[in-house]
């Protein structure tokens, strides 16, 4: 394929993927195929002289949409957003096209001090204190991760190295793997299973805290495990709180929890995936009370802020901290602007604060999403979104057969019928089976729970009130079932 051919094939593909998402709710929102489904419908080898273009696109409507849960679709309520917008995309196109390979400032500069750049006008936004901006006489500083998962467990091994070398300058005869087999680190019941896993991969013990009945973690609770688990000589030093848990979107109680990690030498990263895209707004700003006591923060632009993935967003208060645990500089990455840059705050390495060394212009993608909805079009966004929540709450909580099951903060709602949990497991089954909305459940104190989650951009009140017909014709279906 040659310029002149791209361009032709380029503008077909905006056209393309401008009717895929104009007309994504004509398409079922769940797939109807098996596992293993797409390997008959292709060749067993890649073939040896080249297909055609106008093959290759008929065989994406043939093989690929049947396969496709249509995140995108106003009928999609599973999970979390995947936030996505025009801007965003256009701005992805630009970083395949520029494909630099961002490991240090002089692989690209401009990828390096952009992303510096947008963290700080994003941190701005959420009004994080000063310590964590690049720009300021701090030393913290934001950064790009591919996932939230990801941010976790760079955390988790930062707080892991800083530990070993406090408790190593404090009693020198004790060796690493001693010091490794009594850290623990902690984290919410509630928490993602992701931040279990990154103690995994860092080799650490993890212990889940208990929560309250909002399915929140309170000072008071991890202060009673940190007393029973110092008595017995383990030495916590990092603590996973979560700002917008998965279930049920729940906040920890930071501003309690915050003092005593930081009393107890203990790093306290902040997980808010989905909810901190929220924090733009000043009505949902004092959820990130606290902040201020944690060493890190992180959430995911990528779910609700209109910036498509990977787009994980990343804040530590102390740099060296980060980079202590991940340096090494071989000669082929050194360059001459690293030596006489010291002082300044632009010569960020980024390739030290992250698990892989390469990493893609990201940061293009915020710019120009900032710059074209502007602060006031993101909060509109995300205004929206909870709007239309509190409009499906409503509705729920008119109907007596429902129960609302934790409190409705932002764009997820809790549900169910009330009932057994066999009866809700089979109302899933159906709605997933119509395949006409896309739902996933939760567990919440021993109840089996469906969760709703306002998804996509182009979500209107049209589609809660198709949505709530369609799960209550069903459970009206269900219901006389179960009466004969």
């Amino acid at each position: 394929m040659d310029a002149a051919e791209f361009r032709r094939r380029g503008k077909e593909m905006v056209d393309h993927v401008a009717d895929y998402l104009e007309k994504i709710e004509e398409r079922p929102v769940y797939p109807d195929v098996e596992p293993g489904y797409l390997r008959s419908l292709i060749p067993t080898e890649a073939p040896v002289e080249p297909d055609s273009y106008e093959d290759i696109m008929k065989d994406v409507e043939r093989v690929i949409m049947p396969g496709i849960t249509h995140w995108h679709s106003p009928n999609f309520f599973a999970y979390f957003p995947a936030a996505s917008s025009y801007p965003a995309m256009l701005a992805d196109m630009l970083c395949a096209a520029i494909g630099c390979i961002g490991f240090s400032w002089a692989a690209s500069p401009a990828c390096t001090e952009l992303e510096t750049v947008m963290l700080d006008w994003l941190g701005k936004m959420l009004q994080l204190p000063e310590c964590f901006l690049a720009g300021t006489h701090g030393h913290g500083g934001g950064v790009i991760q591919g996932t939230a998962s990801e941010a976790t467990l760079v955390s988790l091994l930062a707080a892991r190295c800083k530990a070993i070398r406090r408790v190593q300058s404090l009693d020198p005869k004790k060796s690493e793997a001693e010091i490794l087999s009594k850290l623990v680190a902690y984290t919410s019941e509630q928490a993602h299973s992701s931040v279990e896993r990154a103690a995994l991969i860092g080799a650490v013990m993890m212990k889940k805290v208990p929560t309250d009945n909002l399915y929140a973690v309170r000072g008071e609770m991890l202060k009673k495990i940190l007393e029973e688990d110092k008595a017995a000589g383990l030495i916590p030093f990092y603590f996973c709180a979560t700002l917008g848990t998965t279930p049920s979107c729940a906040f920890d109680h930071i501003a309690d929890l915050g003092p005593l990690c930081n009393q107890e030498n203990m790093w306290m990263h902040i997980d808010a995936a989905y909810a901190g895209s929220a924090f733009i707004c000043p009505e949902f700003r004092p959820l990130l009370n606290g902040v201020e006591y944690a060493d890190s923060f992180n959430f995911n632009p990528h779910k609700w802020m209109l910036i498509n993935f990977d787009c994980s967003a990343m804040w530590v208060k102390k740099r060296t901290d980060i980079i202590g645990a991940f340096k090494m500089e071989p000669l082929y990455l050194k360059h001459e602007n690293q030596e006489k840059n010291k002082t300044k705050p632009l010569s960020v390495i980024l390739q030290h604060w992250q698990i892989p060394l390469g990493r893609r212009f990201r940061s293009l993608k915020m710019w120009f999403v900032f710059r074209m909805y502007g602060l006031q079009g993101l909060q509109a966004h995300i205004r929206k979104q909870v709007g239309l929540a509190k409009e499906f709450e409503s509705l729920v909580r008119a109907d007596k057969r429902f129960e609302i099951c934790a409190p409705v903060v932002m764009g997820l709602v809790c549900f169910r019928l009330k009932g057994t949990n066999e009866l809700n497991q089979s109302l899933l089954k159906k709605i997933t089976k119509s395949r006409e909305i896309h739902l996933v459940p939760c567990q919440l104190s021993g109840s089996f729970v469906l969760r709703l989650a306002i998804c996509s951009r182009s979500t209107e009140s049209r589609h809660i009130q198709q949505a709530w017909q369609h799960i209550t014709q069903l459970a009206f279906e269900l219901l006389q079932e179960h009466h004969h």
